[in-house]
């Protein structure tokens, strides 16, 4: 059976870095086949590697520095993600590329990856996201939900 794996990453005590986490919580509301696990993977840093190995297809959701305006929907697939630190997507002391880079490494990547998320307005301390980001928020869990339900297809 197909691992399918979503993971909402961040920190939830930092504004807009919390995004991940937020709207990983409100996908695990619907049902979803027993076969599709969502991750509340917060900053959990190297502990993230497991998932990232047992996952066929993994979409991870997060907040993403793309030198873009806060707010601006970023979605980065398979090879176009970066892997190791060259360049810094995640705003997480240890970096999300790190962990890809090294499941990469010992053979034991996904098949398909997506990396889902917003641009950042701040990563303050605070518990709510900045507007431009809680605006956005509908459209990530509709894209969220599309993946998974087109994924959820081929099991």
């Amino acid at each position: 059976m197909t691992n399918i794996i979503a993971m909402g990453i961040g920190n939830t005590l930092c504004t807009d870095e919390g995004l991940g986490v937020k709207a990983i919580y409100q996908l695990m509301e619907q049902n979803w086949h027993e076969s599709i696990e969502l991750i509340d993977g917060a900053c959990d840093g190297l502990k993230l590697l497991e998932f990232i190995e047992r996952a066929d297809k993994l979409l991870i959701i997060d907040a993403i520095n793309a030198d873009e305006e806060p707010g601006t929907i970023v979605q980065i697939e398979d090879d176009e993600v970066p892997l190791y630190t060259g360049i810094r997507l995640s705003t997480h002391q240890g970096t999300l590329q790190e962990l890809l880079g090294l499941a990469k490494f010992r053979g034991m990547y996904p098949e398909k990856l997506i990396l889902l998320g917003v641009q950042p307005g701040s990563l303050e301390w605070g518990t709510e996201l900045s507007d431009p980001i809680a605006q956005s928020m509908p459209e990530i869990l509709q894209r969220a939900e599309a993946i998974l339900r087109e994924w959820e297809k081929e099991i």
